[in-house]
């Protein structure tokens, strides 16, 4: 049975990590608010900037010299998955998830015969998939340190994902990450990037069955402007990203956080109750060997 001294040295010790997670929790909270709305108001832009890439491209796909931003290198072998994650943990399962998502999409590939490499966004994802596909990864990139992320992060990132397709070391790219949902659920999500989902290529139904669609005039001819909103749209897609993982790392440590201070509550109440009765009992032990000594006596 622990000491008393013992038991209160480690309701102490309780009390003082549950301080810190309250702390971390009231932060998180603060920093989800942002993180939100930025995450919010980029989607709009980013699913249009899309939209109108996929109406811009559906004609010039086809032609022979279409970009290969646009229409890849032709070839299926060499897939090159950007995976985003935080640079910090006590965010609960959330750098996990997006992990095993990159690590079955991984297996999934060389199944079919196909060639991996990793470029990791975070540090933690880096750590997670080197532990099993250290040989893939072929580059890592961290922003840790900054308060927040913003767009020349983004086409940090993006140049990165260039120089490696004009270099040819790769024919499609795939980015994976969390998708803020809600404060308790983010989902790890895979979009494609290069080439770019033409909607013949995305499976969906005819523009008839969805509605009338838009119809765009380009002024300059489409092949500039392309040589404009390709490098552009792979930025922002990958902006998009970083903004829905932010503020999904906040959500899930939030919650975490949460649970860990509860948890620590009811850690101090049951070391509390361990106390007071180890503390009766060595009161009610101490009273016997008075009464027993006195009636020696």
């Amino acid at each position: 049975m622990a000491s008393l001294k013992d038991l209160r040295g480690r309701i102490n010790s309780v009390k003082s990590t549950r301080k810190i997670t309250q702390a971390m929790k009231m932060v998180a909270a603060a920093k989800l608010r942002r993180s939100q709305s930025q995450a919010e108001a980029a989607r709009p832009y980013a699913e249009r900037m899309e939209a109108i890439l996929a109406s811009l491209g559906a004609s010039v796909a086809s032609s022979p010299d279409a970009p290969r931003m646009l229409v890849g290198t032709g070839g299926d072998k060499v897939h090159l998955l950007v995976v985003v994650t935080a640079d910090r943990g006590l965010a609960g399962a959330f750098n996990t998830n997006v992990g095993r998502l990159a690590r079955n999409r991984v297996r999934a590939l060389e199944a079919e015969g196909k060639t991996v490499k990793l470029l990791t966004v975070g540090r933690k994802g880096a750590v997670y998939l080197k532990r099993e596909f250290a040989s893939r990864v072929v580059g890592e990139m961290s922003f840790a340190g900054k308060k927040r992320v913003d767009f020349a992060d983004a086409e940090e990132v993006a140049t990165r994902v260039t120089e490696m397709l004009e270099g040819g070391e790769f024919d499609v790219c795939s980015l994976l990450y969390n998708r803020f949902r809600s404060v308790v659920t983010q989902t790890p999500s895979e979009q494609r990037l290069i080439p770019a989902p033409l909607p013949e290529t995305r499976g969906t139904a005819p523009a008839a069955a969805d509605g009338p669609s838009a119809l765009y005039e380009y002024e300059p001819a489409e092949e500039e402007i392309l040589a404009t909103l390709l490098p552009r749209n792979l930025a922002i897609q990958i902006y998009r990203a970083l903004l829905e993982n932010a503020a999904g790392f906040y959500g899930s440590q939030m919650s975490a956080m949460d649970n860990a201070t509860r948890n620590a509550g009811d850690m101090i109440n049951k070391l509390t109750l361990n106390y007071n009765r180890t503390r009766q009992a060595n009161i009610t032990r101490e009273l016997i060997e008075i009464i027993s000594g006195a009636e020696a006596v």
